[in-house]
């Protein structure tokens, strides 16, 4: 799976990554729906620091569509909120 984090680049993850996010993922949603920037924060951070652990950057040198997009770790809580989905940023 194919992730990118916008302004930053692509990572290659596997599907048991994919569930370790997911549990990230839903702190993050939970900071945005309480509209609780104290607790938004570090949940983003957190989600996109796993990310970068946990992948491997993408062949910068290919142009392939990514599976899921994150955004910047500079996202205000509103940016966020508007590209979250019916299950947060990541599907899951």
């Amino acid at each position: 799976m194919i992730v990118r984090i916008l302004g930053e680049g692509q990572f290659d993850l596997t599907d048991a990554d994919i569930d370790h996010l997911n549990t990230l993922d839903s702190a993050v949603e939970a900071a945005v729906e309480a509209g609780d920037q104290a607790a938004f924060e570090p949940a983003l951070a957190a989600l996109l620091d796993a990310v970068r652990a946990h992948g491997a950057m993408h062949d910068p040198g290919t142009l392939d569509p990514s599976d899921l997009i994150l955004p910047p770790s500079d996202a205000t809580i509103d940016e966020v909120r508007a590209m979250l989905g019916d299950e947060g940023l990541l599907p899951g």
